[in-house]
């Protein structure tokens, strides 16, 4: 299988320079390990898995012949599953100056993430790697900062390897960017998330949540597709699995803890009032989503009832993949009030608000745009923004706003 570039690399290593540990979390399967073992190549650099069952005894009952055995630098897999090293890890850490000598991977679980942060405050820099994006998958690399003014837009155009096209899109919507589902056939597809969820899945819920009721955890899952890209409503979840609110909401919290669901915040703001405090809850992969609701191919989606909230869990989660890897920091949020206006996406950065819609239509209407105006009552000044969209060039609408190629974020 080819190796492809993940866009995650150059933060990867900026990082490596600067702490001496550097965590790379995420869901299962999105090639976390498969990344630094490539940028391990060619350095002398030990490798080990804590699914290894001897390893991991080893890790668990003697962390300092566990390093005497596995010497750093080294990458360890799966770290969660061996939090007996992170006390093993400081002292070492502690008694050199060296950098990136501990590269970790793992799962994002709660109380995990919470030990690390503990133990090793001041000496890890923790990165959470995706599927992959449709612009890795590819090979597309825009190298100016995505500010969503006119001149980045046309730059970036100018150098995109192809125009935007509907089925090219949805085949990469209802495939997913698991690294595993990018050759696979509908049937192989199907079968590959249906093993996805029973193996790993179901066995990281018991692990993390104790979720023993697989029968009434899957009817939750298919519960979870159904509302992709809508406000999460607890009460239609927990009626779907026969659940109570409160579990609702813990197996909404595990799934996010799991890199399986992401939650986009609302907007809030204190000169504006009444807006909603609900999320929305989008899958950090289609493929997985489209597979739970029984999308067994790219063209029943593409022509499907559901098709617009695909798209808008795509674009959402481009532009998260995005400002994740890239060296600016940006908050995403979603704007709606209590007069039923909405604004799909926020990028907050630098004190700007880039107000974004999200469209599949290659000619949405440009009246969109007035609802922007809503943001111009707050302190934060209201930057370039426009409607992403199925259109195939960049196309001004006013001075701050555009048509905007989804294939350009």
């Amino acid at each position: 299988m080819v190796y492809i570039e993940r866009a995650l690399e150059r933060k990867f290593l900026h990082m490596a320079d600067y702490f001496k540990v550097v965590l790379v979390t995420g869901a299962r399967q999105v090639g976390k390990t498969t990344m630094l073992k490539h940028l391990a190549e060619g350095e002398d650099r030990t490798y080990v898995t804590m699914d290894h069952t001897m390893s991991r005894i080893l890790a668990q009952t003697d962390p300092v012949l566990f390093f005497q055995t596995y010497k750093p630098p080294i990458i360890i897999d799966e770290i969660q599953k061996a939090p007996e090293l992170f006390e093993q890890i400081k002292i070492m850490c502690d008694e050199t100056e060296e950098r990136g000598l501990f590269w970790l991977t793992g799962s994002q679980q709660y109380n995990v993430m919470r030990q690390i942060r503990e133990t090793l405050a001041g000496r890890v820099g923790i990165l959470e790697l995706y599927s992959l994006s449709k612009s890795e998958v590819d090979g597309e690399r825009f190298s100016n900062k995505l500010d969503f003014s006119l001149p980045c837009l046309l730059e970036r155009q100018s150098v995109a390897k192809k125009k935007n096209d509907i089925e090219d899109v949805f085949e990469h919507i209802w495939r997913g960017g698991m690294p595993d589902t990018l050759q696979a056939d509908a049937e192989q597809h199907q079968e590959y998330f249906n093993s996805y969820i029973e193996t790993y899945l179901m066995r990281d819920v018991a692990e993390e949540g104790g979720i023993t009721d697989t029968v009434r955890f899957r009817k939750f899952l298919n519960a979870c597709a159904a509302l992709t890209a809508e406000q999460v409503n607890y009460k239609t979840l927990a009626e779907a699995a026969e659940i109570s609110q409160p579990v609702a909401k813990e197996w909404v919290r595990i799934l996010q803890g799991l890199g399986i669901i992401r939650l986009l915040p609302p907007f809030a703001n204190n000169e504006l009032k009444r807006l909603s405090k609900t999320p929305k809850l989008y899958f950090c992969d289609t493929g997985l989503c489209a597979s739970l609701s029984m999308w067994l191919t790219r063209d029943t989606l593409l022509h499907g009832a559901a098709s617009g909230h695909y798209f808008e869990n795509y674009v959402v989660m481009e532009l998260l993949k995005h400002f994740a890897y890239s060296p600016d920091k940006a908050n995403l949020t979603y704007y709606r009030d209590s007069n039923a206006k909405e604004i799909d996406v926020i990028v907050e950065e630098n004190g700007f608000v880039h107000p974004l819609e999200i469209k599949k239509s290659a000619n949405p209407d440009r009246r969109e745009i007035k609802k922007y105006a809503l943001l111009d009552k707050t302190k934060q000044q209201r930057g370039c923004g426009g409607i992403i969209c199925m259109c195939e060039e960049v196309i001004p609408i006013d001075e701050k706003n555009c048509f905007i190629p989804c294939n350009l974020i």
